[in-house]
């Protein structure tokens, strides 16, 4: 059994693996290795000699030295802050995005305000994705197709964006929402 001071090589070789979009075959056939002998040192079931996980280390490819020194850590921004959120919307409806660029992202998650009488507009919003959502406060009309309902506080959603569908709040408060759509379309 490991320590927790102690290097863990197959996590390290997994992780390095994974953050280069390889599968374990993939990086086999590119080493001249057996899928087994990946996946025996991913597990920590095989110490390979310094001349077989160089073999391995050169299908993805990085140096030995590499492979012991660099810092694997994801360099994605993981926690949001309050103000760290990215205004996209305008006008009497606000949308909070986390994250700037999602354009390696599959998910998209909204801090949405509206105010009374904010609306999408007369023409209904369509596009590649599924929406989902809960109502924080206030309350919404969401219709989607032919589809009206009137939503409020600890209500939900969940549709298919390629069918027409419009927001508006008709009430006297503001209406806060929780978002998220897949993949990202703002």
């Amino acid at each position: 059994m490991m320590e927790d001071d102690d290097f863990d090589l197959g996590l390290r070789l997994r992780a390095l693996r994974q953050l280069n979009g390889l599968s374990q075959r993939e990086l086999a056939k590119r080493a001249g290795v057996s899928n087994a002998v990946i996946s025996l040192i991913e597990q920590n079931k095989s110490s390979p000699s310094v001349g077989v996980l160089k073999k391995v280390l050169a299908g993805i490819p990085i140096s030995v030295s590499a492979f012991f020194s660099e810092d694997l850590t994801p360099r994605q921004k993981v926690f949001y802050r309050s103000e760290d959120l990215t205004e996209i919307g305008s006008g009497n409806i606000s949308y909070r995005q986390v994250g700037r660029d999602l354009s390696d992202r599959a998910l998209q998650i909204l801090h949405e305000r509206l105010q009374p009488g904010a609306d999408t507009g007369e023409t209904l919003l369509r596009h590649e994705s599924e929406e989902s959502g809960i109502i924080v406060s206030g309350e919404i009309e969401l219709t989607v197709g032919d589809q009206r309902k009137i939503l409020k506080a600890g209500d939900a959603f969940y549709f298919d964006s390629r069918i027409p569908h419009r927001w508006r709040n008709p009430g006297t408060k503001e209406a806060v929402i929780i978002s998220a759509c897949t993949p990202p379309t703002f």
